[in-house]
């Protein structure tokens, strides 16, 4: 009898111990501590970027931005709703040396449509593409220079019209030298109703993907992401409110995932004010441990880490504390870097949508 008390005593006691590590109400013993899952996701970190920003894929977003761009220009007058689709500019064309420097300026006198595809394909000298003040400009060695940085579009769609806005649409796959360089595909749109809205996402050959996402309107949202595989280095999420009411965005929800390290902060429910921000390690809630926002800006819209515009101030269940930035390093730097070049994205857009308007308006 007393062998059977001893057992339905200890069953009680794992039951109660199972449910409390349900639901959260464990502290940091049974998982790795913060400051060591956060100094273990810094370093994946560090070995991403690493990876992305010697890889041949990032040249293309972080391409130099000094190059000449030619906007859609249409007359104030103009009330058609313009529509470039794939079809409108399918097939390959192929960069020349032109040694005209005078006359129209369209872009197609340094481009020759060589043949028919369903895709459009833009083929130009990788040289031109790192000095791209150069790409309009000749030079008696451009004769010499081979067509091995190659654009391969299978999905176009820009809709404007003149002060109502507009809808965007590209995915493309880029080679350089015939080596993979990755994928790129934005989305972007501009109206009265929904305000601005962008996303990029670029697909490294090496399996990193990284995503960039903006919303404008009444509700504003920031998303910035980088991810192997299954496994998610590092994501940032910041949203904010509008209402009719208000004349500024008031944040809802911020969270900030490295690793295996997820820290929240969100409306307290039924109220209109934020909790404090929550930390969780392998989705334990850490109890001995604290997390401070601190902001930089009085910005109501994208106030996140990536940008600058938000500092965390951790305080380590040790009683240790440091800032998010000084455990990260100048890995916060490089990632801040990354995600301007995917917000901008000048070189890839501009000679694509260059053409493409050139062609459109030469039909």
């Amino acid at each position: 009898m007393k062998a059977k008390s001893l057992f339905l005593a200890a069953a009680v006691l794992g039951l109660i111990s199972w449910n409390c590590s349900k639901n959260g109400l464990n502290n940091s013993s049974d998982t790795a501590s913060l400051k060591t899952s956060l100094t273990s996701g810094v370093q994946d970190l560090k070995t991403a970027m690493n990876a992305i920003s010697t890889s041949a894929g990032y040249q293309v977003l972080a391409g130099p931005a000094d190059l000449t761009t030619k906007s859609a220009v249409v007359s104030p007058l103009d009330t058609v709703t313009h529509s470039i689709l794939l079809a409108d500019i399918a097939g390959v064309y192929d960069y020349k040396a032109n040694t005209i420097t005078k006359g129209h300026n369209s872009i197609l006198r340094f481009f020759t449509k060589t043949a028919e595809n369903s895709q459009m394909i833009v083929r130009l000298p990788e040289e031109k593409v790192k000095a791209s003040k150069l790409l309009l400009h000749y030079t008696p060695s451009d004769t010499l220079l081979t067509n091995n940085y190659v654009v391969t579009l299978s999905n176009y769609a820009y809709n404007f019209k003149y002060f109502i806005g507009w809808d965007y649409k590209m995915a493309s796959a880029i080679k350089i030298k015939d080596v993979n360089a990755g994928a790129l595909s934005i989305q972007s749109s501009n109206n009265k109703t929904g305000g601005y809205k962008f996303a990029s996402e670029f697909v490294f050959p090496n399996g990193y993907v990284t995503k960039c996402q903006y919303t404008s309107g009444d509700t504003a949202i920031s998303v910035y992401a980088i991810t192997n595989g299954t496994k998610t280095l590092y994501e940032e999420k910041y949203t904010a409110i509008k209402s009719s009411t208000e004349s500024r965005h008031r944040e809802t929800a911020f969270s900030l995932t490295i690793g295996n390290v997820v820290i929240t902060r969100n409306l307290v429910k039924g109220q209109s004010s934020l909790d404090s921000a929550k930390v969780y390690v392998g989705g334990v809630l850490q109890l001995k441990s604290k997390v401070e926002l601190v902001d930089n800006t009085t910005d109501t819209t994208d106030k996140c880490i990536t940008n600058s515009k938000r500092e965390l101030k951790i305080t380590f269940d040790d009683g240790t504390t440091s800032t998010f930035t000084e455990l990260a390093g100048t890995v916060i730097t490089d990632i801040s870097s990354l995600f301007t070049s995917m917000r901008q994205v000048y070189f890839a857009t501009s000679i694509i949508d260059w053409i493409a308007w050139d062609v459109y308006t030469n039909k």
